[in-house]
């Protein structure tokens, strides 16, 4: 078949615009186009009178498509080859290994190991997601937080309570692969044809579960409740692991532990650290949520095409470097979501965004972020920033004596003046915010940042500093405050047999890149490296 690519059409094309939209592009009468396959799809909004997409399809001819491409050079026409993973060969070895942590990362290791008949353990000090989203719910609605079982531990990761956004900067080929997974566990297969795909918190659940079952289905196991509390070592090598469980103490012997425990283990971060192990601190970002209306944003984005049935609701990606040599930038975008509650500790506020599949909330919001480094951490060594991240969080507990956020209009916290109430943007920021000036946790080089860039980003997208937009604090767990050192053979360098992997390593940053590191991570240990 041929990859067809930079074919324009109207948002209410159907496929046999698509196969005449090919035929022009491939110079070809239209019967000549047996049939096409669409293979991405994204907007064009560019122009706002003219909103439209741009899609990519994989299409059959009817003669010879060497010669074609040939005639075509230079227009982006190419054959399109099978995609094909391939799973890594390697002896297996007697002891089974074992993964710490069931995100992205954990998962896809697990999943690639059982694929190549190596049993895996998997070990998630957190609940089955069924058992979590109760654990999350009644946090959010009475403030009983659990510490083992939260937004950020439990199965998924903290990805399962996000917008499922599948987007990565990164051209790995194995991201092909996890698409082709999650649609398989039940993700909306528009995941593999959109450029900006997602899944929706109200969707993951069941995907994570549907993987769950299918590595055990392959020999694999999954041990909830249960925590990794040491690492046995001898000779410079991993020999076993100590786990702690409702039945107690037990030791698992093992050669290979991919550790893929999130960004907010602080505990395996201080028990690495207390081992000896290679840990960095590593520059992270810092900020707030912010939320608008999402017809707004829509406007903004799409102007008279907003509401068209075909687009949903807008997103953004926003950025500018400022002359103190911060940046400034958005992430983790949540079209008509919430803002929510991510604590895992006990006396500290942390926030996060999530949206549905359909997207269909009255507000949108996005991280604000400024980028931070060892110089701002207040101290030195490898857990400096874990450090800074728990005092921030701590301030913004003790604020209102409890887990409702700090909360500010975006006009008062330019006028460096406490917000008393909100405007036409009401906070959806679960368990409740606490009116008043979000500066009571976040300290000046992060709010004079965001003071100068609020106004420069407002030119990049209409409406972005709008006075009644909303600044719900603090944003601490945008990425790890650590990078656990590993050599080319994704192995610590400090101990052989342990894989550092995905977010709480400092390897990856989303979904799909730390999916993408776990089967690096899991690819290595299983060829025996």
């Amino acid at each position: 078949m041929l990859h067809v690519a930079n074919l324009h059409l109207g948002l209410g094309f159907t496929g046999e615009d698509l196969r005449r939209a090919a035929a022009k592009k491939l110079r070809l009468p239209e019967s000549a186009v047996i049939r096409v396959e669409l293979a991405k799809k994204s907007v064009d909004a560019r122009k706002k009178d003219r909103v439209h997409f741009v899609c990519a399809v994989r299409a059959e001819v009817d003669t010879d498509e060497g010669r074609l491409v040939r005639r075509l050079k230079d227009s982006g026409v190419r054959i399109a080859g099978p995609y094909e993973f391939r799973l890594p060969a390697g002896p297996k070895a007697e002891l089974p290994p074992v993964v710490a942590g069931f995100g992205p990362g954990g998962m896809f290791a697990g999943l690639l190991l059982a694929r190549c008949g190596h049993r895996p353990i998997i070990i998630e000090r957190g609940q089955p997601v069924e058992e979590r989203q109760r654990a999350v719910e009644s946090f959010w609605e009475k403030g009983e937080l659990d510490p083992e079982s939260n937004v950020q531990f439990g199965e998924g990761g903290a990805g399962a309570f996000s917008d499922g956004k599948l987007t990565t900067g990164t051209g790995d080929g194995r991201i092909r692969y996890v698409l082709e997974e999650l649609a398989a566990a039940g993700a909306p297969e528009e995941i593999l044809t959109d450029a900006k795909p997602h899944i929706g918190t109200d969707r993951l659940p069941e995907v994570v579960k549907n993987i769950r079952e299918k590595i055990i289905s392959l020999g694999g196991q999954v041990l909830f409740e249960t925590r990794l509390t040491d690492i046995i070592t001898a000779g410079g090598r991993v020999t076993g692991v100590k786990l702690q469980s409702r039945e107690g103490e037990r030791v698992v012997p093992c050669e290979k532990l991919i550790l893929a425990v999130g960004h907010s283990a602080r505990d395996i971060f201080e028990l690495l650290h207390k081992k000896g192990l290679p840990l960095s601190a590593k520059p992270f970002s810092v900020g707030v949520r912010i939320e608008h209306p999402a017809e707004l944003i829509d406007r903004a984005q799409y102007g008279s095409f907003a509401g068209h049935p075909a687009l949903g609701a807008a997103d953004y990606k926003l950025s500018c470097h400022l002359g103190s040599g911060r940046g400034v930038y958005t992430f983790c975008m949540c079209p008509g979501g919430t803002v929510t509650g991510a604590a895992s500790e006990p006396g500290g506020i942390v926030t996060n965004g999530m949206s549905p599949w359909a997207r269909d909330g009255a507000n949108s919001n996005s991280a604000l972020l400024v980028g931070v480094g060892p110089g701002d951490f207040g101290s030195e060594g490898a857990l400096a920033g874990v450090e800074y991240q728990r005092r921030i969080e701590r301030l913004a507990y003790g604020y209102a004596g409890g887990y409702r956020a700090p909360a500010q209009r975006v006009a008062d916290f330019m006028e460096r003046r406490a917000s008393t109430g909100f405007g036409s943007v009401l906070p959806t920021y679960r368990p409740g915010v606490a009116p008043g000036d979000i500066s009571c946790c976040l300290p000046e080089h992060i709010c004079g940042s965001l003071r100068e860039a609020l106004p420069i980003l407002g030119r990049q997208l209409k409406g972005f500093d709008s006075g009644d937009a909303v600044l719900t604090a603090p944003e601490t767990r945008s990425s790890s405050p650590v990078r656990v050192l590993r050599g080319e053979d994704m192995q610590s360098p400090g101990l052989r047999g342990l894989f550092p992997c995905g977010e709480g390593a400092g390897y990856a940053g989303g979904i799909v890149s730390a999916a993408v590191d776990g089967l690096r991570c899991a690819q290595a240990a299983a060829e025996g490296r």
